[in-house]
């Protein structure tokens, strides 16, 4: 009996770690994107206020 749940235990060990190797090469290759400059209306309001400088 102590076998058979050793072995079941492998398994589970090697499933979540497969899991957590695939989810990790996943979010490595996730290709972020960004706003570009001239549609950002942030950037055009903090060219137009005075710097409190």
């Amino acid at each position: 009996m102590l076998i058979v749940t050793a072995i079941i235990s492998v398994i589970i060990i090697i499933v979540i770690m497969a899991a957590a190797v695939i989810t990790t090469s996943k979010a490595y290759s996730y290709k972020h994107t960004i706003d570009p400059i001239e549609n950002n209306p942030n950037i055009k309001n903090a060219e137009k206020e005075p710097s409190d400088k």
